[in-house]
């Protein structure tokens, strides 16, 4: 599969457009918000690969920004689990090994179960078919964009996470989607497409407010992420 990092939509990136986290939020104001998008953006793109060693004065000069606000975008990315810090200061990008993500997967299927059936009613159909418009998007890009594939992903998933009501339960499976996220970038980048279809099938499943439909399709997605990476791994 030939895969974009910048595909053009309208004259912008498309992965700007309906743009969500990983876990960016907004566009950047602060020079400590423009290294924490930079920084979560090269991880994305493996140009940061995990188990790499973050090497400040390289990365300050590369993004344009003094060592403090570079400290505190990677302190902020040590507090969502996407870097590591070392016994000497230093960070590393956070490397998830397949137990951990099979794991997470297991306790993700757990709780975002009961979270999809949670949201049932309390999402506006509006925001369901935005984000289903924007997957269509991307699904048919050519060649597929990685980026904005995993700006679809958080869509999908945090559309029903967040309206689930329960707060606690928002906290740890966004912290679990993190790990597994990190393991998906670096080792199942070539089931990026399954992904987008499943995710279809969940929003689908949302749109007709059917909490059993919903709960199938998120089983059988987060089952078949796990088993794909036995297969691979």
């Amino acid at each position: 599969m030939e895969i974009s990092n910048t595909t053009e939509f309208n004259g912008a990136s498309l992965v700007d457009v309906h743009y969500e986290s990983f876990p960016m939020q907004d566009a950047p104001q602060t020079l400590s918000e423009k290294a924490h998008r930079a920084l979560s953006r090269m991880i994305q793109e493996r140009e940061l690969p995990s188990g790499k060693l973050i090497v400040e004065s390289h990365l300050a000069e590369k993004l344009g920004v003094s060592r403090t606000p570079l400290r505190q975008a990677l302190q902020r990315l040590e507090s969502e689990g996407l870097l590591r810090k070392l016994e000497s200061r230093s960070y590393v990008v956070r490397r998830v090994e397949i137990r951990e993500y099979l794991h997470s997967l297991k306790i993700r299927e757990i709780l975002e179960c009961e979270a999809v059936e949670l949201a049932i009613g309390r999402i506006d159909y509006v925001k369901i078919d935005q984000v289903h418009s924007y997957l269509r998007i991307v699904q048919n890009q050519k060649p597929y964009d990685m980026l904005a594939h995993w700006r679809s992903d958080d869509q999908v998933h945090n559309l029903y996470i967040d309206a689930c009501g329960n707060l606690v339960m928002q906290d740890i499976l966004k912290s679990l989607r993190i790990t597994t996220k990190l393991f998906e970038i670096e080792r199942l980048s070539e089931r990026l497409m399954p992904d987008s279809k499943q995710h279809e099938t969940i929003l689908e499943a949302l749109r007709a407010a059917d909490s059993m439909a919903s709960r199938t399709a998120v089983i059988e997605h987060l089952r078949s992420l796990a088993e794909f990476a036995i297969d691979v791994i």
